[in-house]
């Protein structure tokens, strides 16, 4: 998982961030929506993630900067006067009982890089805006399933505006924190799946119906569910699935399950791993229900197929990474992420800190502060290279893959 060994970034120890600034404001925004047990309750459109936005706009004015918001609920900041064209943040909203740092951080990091190089004048803050999009997580009753405050803005004038998206966030996962990463470069997030199994049967009395004699839709389905991730795992062991949710009808412990439903649902980097997988639960549900007197077929429940990041900025991220110093590599997000709808329309890429124990959507999400402090410096790098390149020489044209809806 090594990263380029190419011509390195050199951070001018001049500029640097304020850490202690960046914690406190972590700290502070952190009371909004804040729970007993360390925890998070901000789900978008709620008090007080529209308190917490509103306290952003402030913390802009503050810093000198220009707030807005836009008819979606995103708040945007940049330089008074300035016309930016490369785009930085995340998102604020949590899910219930979330962490304090799942999209705060990235949010509050950009907030940091623009605020440094305002106060230095440094050219490359007429370059940069910050924005917190609206409605990331989905968590909300009226969500329209996630990733709305980037798809709105994607539907709109401004992304025309724009020639390249970063984004700094935790992992949410375990893996970097395995293989001892303190950074890591994103190329691209993985595509999501899930698939209807549904298995059909005879429905018939469990205490008179002898075995040999069942067509049991219930156990057809159970035999699915405890074969499918060694079945996906054999097409790429790089993917991950998950059965979450089964059904048996008509539900009662004295009948034989006349029908059974399950959800299935695998990601994958790969195109071609995502439909050999479908091949493989679709012979799996056949061969599983012919053997057991059965009828069984798959549907299509959702598809979102890989967002692919800018190679070109994937490449700069690599060298800022290397410049802000610690162990860092190259990997892909198993979770959904703004970063995967701006990745459609201009040249995307992120950066991923650790989180302790792989935890995320959790109160005890937590992610060490000298790590986060570095994360923010690679940002700070990689927004300053960016910048000095200009618009055209911030790594080509976008991804190739469609905005991606919804899980994280």
């Amino acid at each position: 998982m090594d990263i380029d060994t190419d011509t390195a970034i050199n951070l001018d120890t001049a500029v640097d961030i304020d850490a202690g600034r960046l914690l406190r404001d972590l700290d502070e925004l952190a009371r909004f929506g804040g729970r007993p047990d360390g925890g998070v309750d901000r789900v978008a459109g709620s008090p007080a993630d529209l308190a917490s936005r509103a306290w952003l706009a402030d913390r802009l004015a503050e810093a000198g900067l220009a707030a807005r918001t836009d008819a979606a609920g995103n708040v945007f900041g940049q330089v008074p006067g300035a016309r930016p064209w490369l785009l930085a943040g995340s998102h604020t909203d949590t899910v219930p009982a979330g962490g304090r740092l799942d999209g705060a951080y990235g949010v509050i990091a950009a907030l940091e890089v623009l605020r440094t190089l305002h106060e230095h004048g440094h050219p490359a803050a007429g370059a940069l805006e910050v924005v917190s999009f609206w409605d990331e997580e989905g968590a909300g009753p009226a969500s329209a399933g996630g990733l709305a405050g980037s798809t709105a803005m994607c539907a709109g004038d401004h992304v025309r505006d724009l020639r390249a998206y970063l984004e700094l966030h935790i992992e949410q996962g375990p893996r970097m924190e395995r293989d001892g990463l303190e950074l890591a470069v994103v190329e691209g997030i993985v595509g999501i799946e899930r698939h209807q199994v549904v298995m059909r049967g005879a429905a018939n009395h469990a205490g008179t119906t002898p075995m040999d004699e069942r067509a049991d839709a219930g156990r057809a389905a159970a035999v699915v569910a405890a074969a499918v991730p060694d079945r996906v795992l054999g097409v790429d062991p790089a993917m991950v699935v998950n059965v979450g949710h089964i059904e048996f009808l008509p539900g009662a412990p004295n009948v034989v399950p006349g029908e059974a439903r399950l959800v299935v649902e695998w990601r994958g980097a790969r195109d071609d791993s995502l439909l050999r997988a479908e091949k493989e639960l679709s012979a799996l549900a056949h061969d599983t229900a012919e053997a057991l007197g059965c009828q069984g077929e798959i549907r299509a429940v959702s598809r979102k197929p890989p967002a692919v990041f800018d190679p070109g900025l994937c490449d700069l991220v690599a060298r800022a990474c290397r410049a802000a110093g610690g162990p860092a590599g190259r990997m892909h997000s198993f979770a959904g992420h703004d970063a995967g709808v701006l990745s459609a329309h201009v040249p995307t890429a992120m950066i991923f800190v650790p989180s302790a124990g792989g935890v995320s959507h959790s109160p005890l999400e937590h992610t060490p502060e000298p790590m986060l402090a570095r994360g923010c410096r690679a940002l700070l790098a990689a927004v300053a290279e960016a910048a000095g390149r200009g618009p055209a020489g911030t790594g080509g044209t976008g991804g190739t893959a469609r905005p991606p809806r919804g899980e994280e």
